[in-house]
C-alpha cells in the first residue's frame, strides 16, 4: 500500500473544510513508518571483499544476512502496528462534509406509491448546495391500478384510489442499483435503507438478509416501514401489522445483530380520535409502542414523524408523553423525526405550539432529527418544502441544539449504524464491500 495513494476522510465535527491540523497525527505517523521500515538491501550489504580469504563473499553474505534480518525483526512489530493502522484508516467509510450544508435529511423516499420518481442524480442537484446526507429509500407499498375502480385514471398516490396496495419488494434492488450508479464522493451522501418487506410475515428478516448479501456495502438501516399508519393500514390486504406481532420482534431482533438502524412509522392514535374516541385517556397505541420499545433495546430506532399523522392529531399532553419517552432509561435506543408536512403543520401552527416543541427539543437536544419526508419531488423548491415549513423552529431554538436536529444527530445516529453493518457483512459474507 503506497502511503501517497491512501485515501483521509474527516468527520466535519472534528475540523472544517479549511483546517488542516488534523493532517498532522497522519504526517507524523507516515515519518516514523518511514524511520521503522528496513532499508533497502544492496549487493554492497552482502558482498564485501576481505581479501586472502576464499570464499569470504559467501561467508559474509551469511553474516550479513542474518544481521539485516535481526535488524528487521525487531522491526516488524512496530511496522505492523504502522500497517495495520493505516489499513483501518483505508477501510473506513467516507463520510461527506456536512459542515456548510443547512441540514442532512433523516426521511427521504427517492420514489412514490407507483415506484416513479427523478434520477437519482437529478436528486443531487436539488440537494444542492442545502442538503449534505439523506436516509434514502423508496416506497415499499405499490398502489395498484384497477381499470375496475379508477379506468383510465392512473393513481399514483395512496389517497387516489380505493384500490388496495400491496408489498414491492423490488425497491430495494432499485435503490440499491441507483446508489451504486454514483461515484464514491456521490455515494457518502446518502444512507440506503432497506424497506421492501412485510412486517407481518415471519420471513421478513430473512428478506433483510439476503438484501445485504446481495447488495453489500451498500445499506445502513429498515425503514421506513409501517405498522399503524390512517388509510393505509386499511388498504393492505392480508393480515393487518401490529406492533405485537412477533414477526415485528423478529425484524427488529435482526437488526440488533447487524446493527441496522430502524425508521418505524406507527401511528400514536386513530384517526381522528378527539372525535372518535373522545372517552378514551391515551392515544390508542402509545402503551404498545413503549412495550416494543422496551423489548428491544439493542435497536436502534428512530419513531417517524413522532407518531402523528395527518389526522393524528397532538392531543392535550401529548408532548409530556413523548417526552415520558425520552426521560426514561429503559428508551435510550429511541430517537424521534419531526418529518412530513403534515406533522409540521401541527408545530407551526401557533408560536405556542411551536415554543412547546422548542422546550422539548432543548431539554433532549440529542434525541430529535430532521427529515423531509418528501416523496419523488419533481423539483428544489418541493423538496426543500418542509425545511421552510419549519422556519420557525429554527429560529426560535438555540444554535447549538437547531444543529443537532438539524445535522449533527444525523451524523452520529447514521455513521455508528454504517459502521457496524459494514462490521457484520465482512465478518459474515466472503467478499462484503468496506464502503
Amino acid at each position: 500500500m503506497a502511503v501517497a495513494h491512501l485515501r483521509w476522510h474527516f468527520h466535519s465535527d472534528f475540523r472544517d473544510d479549511n483546517d488542516y491540523t488534523s493532517l498532522l497525527p497522519l504526517r507524523s505517523l507516515i515519518r516514523f513508518g518511514r524511520r521503522m521500515l528496513p532499508s533497502r538491501a544492496t549487493e554492497a550489504d552482502f558482498n564485501p571483499r576481505i581479501p586472502g580469504l576464499r570464499n569470504a563473499n559467501e561467508f559474509t553474505k551469511g553474516v550479513n544476512m542474518r544481521r539485516l534480518s535481526l535488524q528487521r525483526a525487531h522491526r516488524l512489530p512496530f511496522v505492523g502496528l504502522i500497517i495495520m493502522v493505516l489499513f483501518t484508516m483505508s477501510i473506513t467509510p467516507a463520510r461527506s462534509q456536512t459542515s456548510s450544508y443547512e441540514f442532512n435529511d433523516s426521511h427521504f423516499h427517492l420514489t412514490n406509491n407507483v415506484q416513479q420518481g427523478p434520477d437519482i442524480h437529478d436528486f443531487l442537484n436539488m440537494m444542492g448546495n442545502k442538503t449534505g446526507r439523506v436516509a434514502l429509500f423508496g416506497v415499499p407499498l405499490q398502489q395498484q391500478w384497477s381499470y375496475r375502480v379508477d379506468g383510465d385514471r392512473a393513481p399514483t398516490y395512496y389517497l387516489h384510489s380505493d384500490a388496495p396496495l400491496y408489498y414491492y419488494s423490488f425497491t430495494d434492488a432499485w435503490i440499491a442499483m441507483a446508489y451504486k450508479s454514483l461515484t464514491t464522493e456521490q455515494q457518502a451522501r446518502f444512507d440506503p435503507m432497506i424497506t421492501g418487506f412485510n412486517p407481518t410475515d415471519m420471513y421478513a428478516a430473512d428478506h433483510i438478509r439476503r438484501v445485504l448479501q446481495t447488495f453489500p456495502g451498500v445499506f445502513t438501516g429498515i425503514g421506513e416501514f409501517t405498522i399503524h399508519k390512517e388509510f393505509v393500514s386499511a388498504k393492505i390486504p392480508g393480515e393487518v401489522a401490529s406492533l405485537q406481532n412477533p414477526a415485528l420482534d423478529r425484524i427488529l431482533d435482526f437488526a440488533a445483530e447487524v446493527g441496522l438502524l430502524a425508521i418505524l412509522h406507527n401511528d400514536v392514535d386513530i384517526p381522528i380520535a378527539k372525535d372518535v374516541a373522545k372517552d378514551e385517556s391515551e392515544p390508542a397505541y402509545l402503551n404498545q409502542i413503549k412495550a416494543v420499545f422496551k423489548r428491544h433495546p439493542n435497536t436502534t430506532i428512530i419513531w417517524a414523524h413522532m407518531g402523528l399523522g395527518r389526522l393524528v392529531a397532538p392531543a392535550t399532553g401529548y408532548l409530556a408523553q413523548i417526552e415520558a419517552i425520552l426521560r426514561d432509561r429503559d428508551f435510550p435506543n429511541v430517537y424521534v423525526d419531526i418529518s412530513w408536512d403534515e406533522v409540521a403543520k401541527y408545530f407551526v401552527a401557533s408560536p405556542e405550539a411551536t415554543k412547546g416543541l422548542v422546550d422539548l427539543i432543548e431539554r433532549y437536544p440529542d434525541r430529535f432529527l430532521f427529515g423531509t419526508d418528501a416523496a419523488a419531488p419533481a423539483d428544489q423548491s418541493k423538496y426543500l418544502k418542509v425545511f421552510y415549513q419549519y422556519e420557525p423552529l429554527w429560529k426560535a431554538l438555540d444554535a447549538a441544539t437547531s444543529r443537532k436536529v438539524r445535522s449533527r444527530n444525523y451524523e452520529r445516529i447514521f455513521d455508528e449504524a454504517r459502521g457496524k453493518v459494514r462490521n457484520w457483512e465482512n465478518a459474515h459474507m466472503r467478499g462484503a464491500s468496506s464502503n
